[in-house]
């Protein structure tokens, strides 16, 4: 399963490690994906992660996250 979600505040390759790394220690997240130049971070799970979930690793990373893309 692909989520994209919009997380502001990254700006370099070192913000979208510390996201990557947060998101990628959730329990069946499998990868991530960072576009800086968008926001947008696409991460492939097992199965659906919560908004809550998901907005606690980006805050642990220091971001915060936006929502889901539309």
């Amino acid at each position: 399963m692909e989520t994209v979600y919009v997380v502001k505040g990254m700006t370099c390759g070192h913000c979208a490690g510390s996201v990557t790394s947060e998101l990628t220690a959730l329990p069946g997240v499998s990868g991530v994906d960072v576009a800086l130049d968008t926001g947008k971070v696409t991460v492939t799970s097992e199965a659906a992660l919560t908004e809550d979930q998901v907005r606690e690793a980006v805050d642990e990373a220091g971001y915060e996250l936006v929502g889901v893309a539309e």
